[in-house]
């Protein structure tokens, strides 16, 4: 592939590129030498499973991979025990070592739904961080000085509004730093958000003596709100090991805007392809829907397979083109202990949802149902022994039987 059509791949739903012309000649380099680079992407296991925002990065490690370059996916164990400050205004709590260490194995079994195993160099960063001295520790410190972090944004936003900055805060992006120092990389991805930890990378390599490497910066996945950050404590993410029918439900959420933000990149498809779908969508030629399920399907196929995907697509259009049901209802038996119980009380016990204050909200915002009927009384009570059909939302059902 010639270098136009490899930046081309490259480019492709990146937001920043620190140089391009760096890039340019690392890539001439490693084509004339027949030496791959080595390109860096680092995920602290602070959560179990990986959402579609993490996937945002290991597309783009595909895409190197993909042109015949080194991925190294680093598990940043070490550095998730102090946690990454980069937008936070305030101190996050540390995890422990064991909570650390099964969310990694997690991580390392699903990115290969995506990374071809036998190409794919995982790296933990403890490796050399748990080998590192008190002494080389503070040799590493004094490399940068507290001026320069708080140049940082949310460094400065928190000291100008005297909100408390612990020291090893400053830490995290020398050690993100020092990995790229460790593992002399050629190339680092990131999120717009850690474009501060990347360039302390760049800056560490040049004291070290090492070529610095090339920064790309990807955009903040929106999670299905279309507002926030995907963040699974926000409610809005969709997890890669979801069944195929929560993911294809959660991708026909999205509003047609940021559907074609998740094709750019997040799908397969060429991007001549995706301008003739923007075209379509703009001149009325191709309904919006129609290409919903199509990424729907590609994102479910991608996780599970292409038999999940169109089965998801079938049940999707069953429950709400046809009005239908699904074919495969949760069922939830009840030990009725009185003649009647609280609506909240029977859903939050059947671990639909987590609270009774919860089902108030989806009551008074009328999104909850009782064989069919709107439910507008946070009142109400069922009788005892009976079946019922309970359904929020729009794709959430649980069918109750007595015990």
């Amino acid at each position: 592939m010639d270098l136009n059509e490899q930046l081309t791949i490259v480019k492709r739903g990146t937001v920043e590129i620190i140089s391009e012309e760096e890039l340019i000649e690392k890539l001439k380099k490693s084509s004339s030498a027949g030496i791959p680079l080595k390109v860096k992407a680092g995920f602290d296991p602070t959560a179990p499973d990986i959402h579609l925002g993490h996937t945002v990065l290991i597309q783009k490690m595909r895409h190197f991979q993909d042109l015949g370059h080194e991925v190294i996916f680093l598990v940043g164990d070490f550095t998730a025990m102090i946690g990454d400050p980069s937008g936070r205004s305030e101190i996050r709590r540390p995890l422990s070592k064991d909570e650390i260490l099964v969310n990694a194995r997690t991580y390392r079994d699903q990115i290969y739904k995506m990374l071809d195993p036998d190409k794919t160099k995982i790296v933990f960063n403890s490796t050399w961080m748990d080998k590192m001295s008190a002494s080389s520790l503070i040799e590493l410190s004094s490399r940068y000085t507290v001026a320069r972090m708080l140049e940082r944004d949310d460094f400065d936003k928190r000291y100008s509004n005297q909100q408390p900055i612990s020291i090893h805060e400053f830490l995290y992006p020398l050690i993100q730093g020092y990995d790229s120092v460790m593992l002399k990389a050629d190339i680092e991805l990131g999120g717009t958000d850690q474009k501060f930890n990347l360039l302390v990378g760049r800056e560490l390599q040049r004291d070290y003596g090492q070529e610095p490497q090339v920064i790309i910066t990807v955009p903040i996945l929106e999670g299905t709100n279309g507002i926030q950050k995907m963040s699974k404590s926000l409610g809005n993410y969709i997890g890669i090991d979801e069944s195929p029918g929560e993911i294809f439900g959660k991708i026909m959420s999205l509003s047609d805007e940021l559907m074609m933000k998740y094709y750019e990149l997040l799908s397969d498809i060429t991007l001549n392809k995706l301008a003739d779908l923007k075209n379509g969508i703009k001149d009325g030629s191709l309904h919006p829907m129609d290409i919903k399920k199509r990424l729907a399907c590609e994102i479910v196929e991608r996780f599970h397979n292409k038999e999940a995907a169109n089965y998801a697509q079938k049940e999707f259009e069953n429950v709400f083109r046809d009005k239908g049901l699904p074919d495969k209802i949760p069922e939830f038996r009840l030990k009725w202990d009185k003649d009647k119980m609280w609506l909240p009380h029977i859903i939050v016990a059947s671990g639909m949802i987590n609270s009774t204050s919860e089902a108030r909200r989806l009551i008074r915002q009328g999104a909850l149902s009782v064989d069919g009927d709107k439910v507008i009384d946070i009142n109400m009570e069922l009788g005892a022994n009976k079946e019922y059909l309970i359904k929020i939302g729009k794709k959430r059902f649980v069918k109750i039987i007595p015990e």
